[in-house]
């Protein structure tokens, strides 16, 4: 019965979320208005719920209690949910993805590209099938380890018995199940960052020029995760961020207190208005632009379930208004480094060509870090020069 009661509460969630905050938000608020659940069953509850968000826009036509059967199915291993529900799928509920969906489509018509449905709009670099599936997926965490503290953190995990793995020098992967926070420091020992939001300096240190930079700003601060990565990078280099969000720098100041780093200038901003100046310049600007985040939808599949394709067209308006102002503030032959979360080509592609032909720079490299093979994020960056 407990279980029939948890597809109804999660039917309920549903219903009323309007994605107005991100669901993680929603979700803790309606527990704790309605104290009869316990910790068990919020957990089933909320995988319920995410587990539909990761079907995007496919099986429109299935009732809700059967879309959230089948979406439970592709998106988790075997489990008590549909053990009572669907034994005779639970039975096959650990196979590989590409065996469930078969199985599904045994069922009813499914079609996993549905799950995406923004293909004309997608990067020609992005494999567009392999990315679709990719959603029924839960990424790994992914950990940065400060420099100099591998030995502490590598110690700790061991200790903790965690399941973990060493990809590459310095970044550590756990299930996206795992707590850290009892057993590493964050910000101080490990950074919480996508692998591949890790790789996003790699064409500005592969380019050889890491002396000269003496000064950077980071345009677009928000939560500070690239500013402290451009400080473990560059260590000696003069920092400056900045944001359109007041409580964002309050809170990007703690972080920094965590991470050891005292020595900065931060300021509100907002550089999309057509009046912004900033008399400073810099040796390097960081402007991880505002976007639509769909590189990222993975972790938050609600965006993918309620995404609206017009908001493309915004997301590039603004970023071009955004690097139209941040490159006023390079210094001769210095460099711009554009980057999003963004698979959208109108959030890239075309951003970069309105770089070279209306601001006059040289596009020195641009690449996608795909993460949907590898239970990661996706991103994209562009290195330009100024002359």
């Amino acid at each position: 019965m407990f279980v029939s009661a948890y597809f109804n509460t999660a039917a309920t969630i549903l219903k009323a979320y309007q994605g107005s905050e991100p669901f993680h938000y929603y979700v803790k608020k309606y527990f704790a208005a309605h104290k009869q659940f316990g910790s068990r069953d919020r957990k089933y509850i909320t995988q319920i719920c995410y587990s539909f968000f990761r079907l995007g826009k496919a099986l429109p036509h299935l009732d809700l209690e059967e879309k959230l059967l089948v979406s439970l199915f592709l998106c988790t291993g075997a489990n008590i949910l549909l053990a009572q529900k669907k034994p005779e799928w639970n039975i096959r509920a650990d196979e590989p993805v590409a065996q469930k969906i078969q199985f599904i489509n045994e069922r009813f018509p499914f079609d996993a590209t549905a799950i995406f449905p923004f293909k004309e709009a997608l990067s020609n670099e992005i494999a567009y099938p392999l990315f679709c599936t990719s959603f029924l997926i839960q990424p790994d965490i992914y950990l940065r380890i400060r420099p100099g503290k591998k030995t502490t953190v590598l110690q700790k995990l061991q200790e903790a018995k965690l399941d973990f793995k060493l990809v590459g020098l310095d970044t550590i992967s756990l299930p996206n199940t795992s707590k850290v926070d009892a057993i590493l420091l964050p910000d101080e020992e490990v950074v919480v960052q996508d692998i591949n939001s890790q790789q996003i300096l790699q064409p500005l240190i592969k380019n050889g020029d890491r002396e000269r930079l003496e000064t950077g700003w980071d345009c677009c601060a928000a939560s500070g995760g690239k500013s402290i990565l451009l400080h473990d990078a560059f260590p000696s280099i003069a920092l400056t961020v900045s944001d359109i969000r007041k409580n964002i720098l309050v809170n990007l100041k703690n972080r920094f207190q965590r991470a050891g780093i005292s020595q900065y200038h931060a300021f509100v901003g907002d550089l999309s208005a057509p009046d912004f100046q900033y008399k400073n310049k810099f040796d390097l600007v960081l402007c991880d632009a505002p976007c639509s985040g769909s590189g990222t939808w993975s972790r938050t599949p609600e965006q993918l379930y309620l995404f609206e394709q017009g908001k493309i067209t915004y997301y590039s308006n603004l970023q071009k208004a955004i690097v139209s102002n941040a490159v006023k503030s390079l210094k001769p032959a210095a460099y711009f480094l554009y980057c999003t979360c963004s698979v959208f080509k109108e959030e890239n592609e075309e951003v970069v060509n309105f770089i070279r032909q209306h601001l006059s720079l040289t596009l020195l490299s641009m690449d996608y870090f795909k993460g949907y093979t590898a239970k990661a994020d996706t991103l994209f960056a562009a290195l330009f020069q100024q002359s």
